[in-house]
C-alpha cells in the first residue's frame, strides 16, 4: 500500500550526529545555568560569549529536525559548538595566566531592583581571568572547550559516516 508520500531513510549515524548537535550544547547551556542559578557560579564577560553559540547550536539542531537539508544544519550546529569551545579555550588560558584577555571585569547586577544604584554596588564582581570553580584543574571555561570542540568533532565523524553509508 502506497501513501503517496516520499518515504526518506535516514542514516543511523546522521540521527545520532543530529541528537549530539542537540544535546551537546543543550546540557552544557543546562549545566552553566545550574552552577549560576544552583551555585551562585555567576558568569563573567567571556562566559556569556561562550553561551551565544550554544544558543545557536541548539537552534540550528532543532531546525534540522524541520528544514531540509538535514546535513547542513547539523554541519552548522556543529560549528556554532566549534566556536564556543574556541572561545572557552581562549578563556581558560585566560584564567590559567597563559595570556592576557581582551576585556575586564563583568559585574552582575539585579534588574528590576527597588534601588538600581545599590543594585549594581552591591553586586558580585566576577573576574574573566579567574576560575570561579574547577575539576581536576580544569575550569568552566576549559570543561566547555574539551566538550564542545570533542561533541563537534564526534558530530563531523558522524556526518563523514553517514555520507558514505
Amino acid at each position: 500500500m502506497q501513501t503517496g508520500a516520499r518515504q526518506t531513510i535516514v542514516s543511523p549515524h546522521l540521527r545520532l550526529a543530529q541528537r549530539l548537535a542537540l544535546a551537546v550544547p543543550a546540557l552544557l547551556l543546562a549545566g552553566a545555568y545550574v552552577s549560576q542559578y544552583g551555585f551562585g557560579l555567576f558568569p563573567c564577560e567571556m562566559c556569556w560569549w561562550q553561551r551565544w553559540p550554544h544558543f545557536a547550536a541548539v537552534v540550528l539542531a532543532l531546525l534540522a529536525t524541520m528544514v531540509p537539508p538535514r546535513r547542513a544544519w547539523i554541519a552548522l550546529a556543529a560549528l556554532a559548538m566549534l566556536v564556543s569551545g574556541a572561545i572557552g579555550a581562549f578563556h581558560a588560558g585566560v584564567e590559567y595566566g597563559w595570556w592576557e584577555g581582551i576585556t575586564g571585569c563583568a559585574v552582575t547586577a539585579q534588574t528590576g531592583a527597588a534601588d538600581p544604584l545599590a543594585a549594581i554596588m552591591n553586586a558580585p564582581m566576577v573576574r574573566c581571568d579567574q576560575a570561579a570553580w574547577d575539576l581536576f584543574g580544569i575550569s568552566l571555561a576549559g570543561w566547555n572547550f574539551l566538550f564542545s570542540v570533542g561533541g563537534a568533532l564526534a558530530i563531523f565523524w558522524l556526518l563523514a559516516r553517514a555520507r558514505k553509508a
